[in-house]
């Protein structure tokens, strides 16, 4: 069918100088509720008199000033509502009423007698103006429906002018017509309605405005024309200073918002709306949305507060009974949420860039994909970032930073990823945040952190086929250091002691580069070994106590470490090398200061250069680059292992280790996190090989070395991890 043959398009007002396309809103309307008189009729059971209230008092506690109550005349239902809020004070003083009623004299009178003795009221009548309703429905000219508005308007004078005197109530009024169908409506005849309105009501002033409310009853064309019509109203009329310009627009084209915007460019005052969009067929415009698109362009929506959203969207969902969409603005569940990989990983950019511009000051809301601050409306950011098979590893990564304060490196975030993605793949779901948690502890065979409730788990720890017991480590070589790291004893969570002894010994010895013999008893697939290895550093030696004893042989393709401590507090950085040069910084939450480098490794170091991708880490402070400068600034505190390194062709070994510990004395606060990716020795320098990803987690940055290399090589020698983490 040709729809130019059935339906007739929208006539442009001849408005060449148009205004409104130049402004910017920069301030609020005035916002008045509708909801328990447009709403509420549009339901399919309208709301009994128990949850009018209820959602009354939430308008007025959200901050709505102007409330349309009821349409008393029209049931018993709505004339009572009206009588107990009134009879019953709760109505606050600075709260006006509104009640509607059509242009019918017994009506009139009956919606007066509702309001009788209220504090603040707006009378609101209306009578249809549009050539289909003239002609069709009631079968009247211009003249005659000018008559019905102004002999009703002139009944509506002379009952305020009775229910204002004290003896009758003292009830302050104000006058509200609507030229109902305005949009449909020729604009001068409009125009010609409310003037004569206007002179029949005889009460206007710049101090008692009149409100013409200007309904799109119906939407039947564009938002820009709507705003046409308003400014084309708001320049005739005559006496503009005595006049609110109201809008009501319906959503029939799905623009309502955007003509409320455009509307108040084009010179309106006010916006009468619903929470959420209820409202005959399509709905009224949604109050929620235009308020908070003006708070994300930084404009305070009047009085409203909207920063307990959700409890606002759970009454409205409770008394009219109708669902919100997941994807409603603002309100929906998932609006927040980023399934996509590309757009998860600009999220957690966006989030590690904000917190660094709100240290420097700078509180101004910048964010990728997320154009309010879900906190703003009381929202939290979990659900921000949720895993599908569309999602990508900075969600995965996100995730596991907010649940377990682990700050991935970019190579160990991939691998994770692939994790996820092949356990969600056999699971068939979406991955939850607990899901990805207890995964991630799962593959990696980490203890559960105390006092979590994270679904899927139902052990203190997942410990993979090889678990650290306990070692001991010490100089083959002479010292002038005591190495006081362990005290024999691999640190956990339970039993370690707080460790002040510092080691900052130079990283030669009078007869070369030291050597350090570590001692560790582990268990094997739940048999004890203890096993014997030396090399330059502890991490070297173990390597070789693992080759000593079980044949293992394999090198470490990336390692990278930093203190961790209690979610939300302050953050500290730590470098890593990956293939012999520092990587991208990690973060995590820890309160230990930056510390210049030459007082933890000694300055022999500052003009070396990394070996290999075996080498142990050199901590770099985040803000530094050794692959471009050669030079390293400051490391955190406390201050990681670095060996070996080659200065000229003399080999010089730097190592520095001190216990982590947590500032309240709560051990668990003072952990530290180690990542390490190792590869078999004979792929070494193949950059294509596989490896296998490890992580550990202790008071020691030694010990938690030594955990995630056993992490590493219980997967390495493993079976597959998804499956692994499905049947746990």
């Amino acid at each position: 069918m040709d729809p130019g043959k059935k339906y007739a398009p929208y006539k442009p007002i001849n408005l060449p100088n148009r205004q409104w396309p130049s402004k910017v809103q920069k301030t609020s309307p005035i916002w008045t509720s509708v909801d328990l008189r447009d709403g509420n009729q549009a339901l399919i059971h309208p709301m009994n008199a128990h949850s009018k209230l209820r959602f009354f008092k939430k308008l007025v506690q959200v901050g709505f000033k102007e409330i349309e109550v009821a349409f008393p005349s029209s049931s018993d239902t709505d004339f009572n509502f009206v009588r107990t809020i009134i009879e019953q004070k709760l109505i606050p003083d600075d709260v006006w009423i509104q009640v509607l009623t059509p242009a019918r004299e017994e009506l009139i009178k009956r919606t007066f007698e509702a309001v009788k003795g209220a504090n603040k009221v707006i009378m609101h009548m209306y009578n249809a103006t549009s050539p289909l309703f003239r002609d069709v429905v009631f079968r009247q000219g211009k003249p005659e429906t000018i008559d019905l508005a102004v002999r009703h308007t002139k009944i509506v004078s002379e009952l305020v002018d009775h229910y204002s005197k004290p003896e009758n109530g003292g009830t302050q009024f104000r006058y509200e017509y609507s030229p109902e169908t305005f949009t449909q409506t020729e604009p001068d005849f409009a125009i010609e309605m409310c003037e004569a309105v206007r002179k029949a009501w005889g009460k206007a002033s710049a101090e008692n405005k009149i409100i013409f409310n200007l309904p799109a009853t119906v939407e039947v064309g564009p938002p820009n024309h709507h705003a046409d019509q308003i400014e084309y109203f708001a320049r005739n009329v005559s006496n503009r200073d005595e006049i609110t310009i109201s809008l009501h627009p319906h959503n029939d084209r799905g623009c309502a918002v955007a003509a409320v915007e455009l509307g108040l460019l084009a010179g309106a005052d006010r916006v009468e709306g619903c929470l959420l969009g209820n409202g005959e067929r399509t709905g009224n415009v949604d109050l929620i949305t235009c308020a908070l698109n003006l708070y994300s362009q930084g404009v305070q929506p009047g009085p409203l507060d909207l920063s307990d959203l959700g409890s606002i969207v759970e009454l409205i969902t409770d008394c009219n009974s109708i669902a919100v969409h997941p994807r409603h603005p603002y309100a929906g569940e998932l609006v927040f949420t980023a399934f996509s990989g590309s757009h998860q990983d600009a999220i957690k950019k966006g989030f590690a860039a904000q917190e660094e511009r709100k240290a420097q000051g700078n509180p101004v809301w910048d964010m990728p994909y997320l154009p309010l601050d879900p906190a703003d409306i009381g929202c939290t950011y979990e659900a921000v970032i949720r895993v599908n098979s569309q999602s990508g590893k900075g969600g995965v990564a996100y995730i596991v930073a907010q649940h377990l304060g682990l700050d991935l490196p970019r190579r160990m975030q991939i691998a994770f990823y692939t994790i996820v993605q092949e356990v969600a793949d056999r699971t068939g779901r979406e991955m939850t945040a607990d899901d990805i948690t207890s995964s991630f502890i799962k593959a990696y065979h980490l203890p559960v952190p105390p006092g979590s409730k994270i679904a899927g788990l139902d052990k203190a720890r997942y410990d993979g086929r090889f678990v650290l017991r306990s070692f001991n480590l010490s100089d083959v070589r002479p010292s002038n250091a005591v190495s006081a790291l362990t005290n024999g004893k691999a640190s956990t969570s339970n039993e370690a002691e707080d460790n002040d002894d510092e080691d900052d010994e130079g990283t030669t010895t009078p007869s070369g580069p030291r050597v350090r013999q570590i001692t560790a008893r582990i268990t094997r697939d739940g048999k004890q070994h203890t096993i014997t290895g030396t090399g330059q550093g502890a991490i070297s030696a173990f390597l070789n106590a693992l080759d000593n004893a079980f044949g293992i042989r394999v090198s470490v393709r990336e390692y990278s470490e930093h203190a961790i401590g209690r979610l939300g507090g302050d953050r500290s950085r730590s470098g890593s090398v990956s293939g012999g040069f520092p990587g991208t910084p990690t973060m995590s939450s820890s309160i230990d200061e930056l510390k210049p480098l030459s007082t933890m490794l000694g300055s022999t170091v500052l003009d070396a250069e990394p070996t290999s991708a075996s080498a142990e880490i050199i901590a770099a402070h985040p803000q530094s680059s050794l692959a471009k400068t050669g030079e390293i600034q400051a490391v955190p505190s406390p201050p990681l292992t670095a060996v070996p390194f080659q200065r000229g062709k003399s080999s010089v070994a730097a190592s520095n280790t001190r216990r982590t510990r947590s500032p309240s004395g709560a051990r668990e606060q003072g952990q530290a996190a180690s990542y390490v990716e190792l590869i078999r020795a004979e792929d070494s320098g193949n950059k294509k090989a596989e490896g296998w990803w490890g992580v550990g987690l202790d008071l020691d940055i030694t010990a938690a070395s030594i955990r995630a290399i056993l992490s590493s090589v219980s997967n390495l020698l493993g079976e597959d991890v998804s499956t692994q983490i499905i049947e746990a």
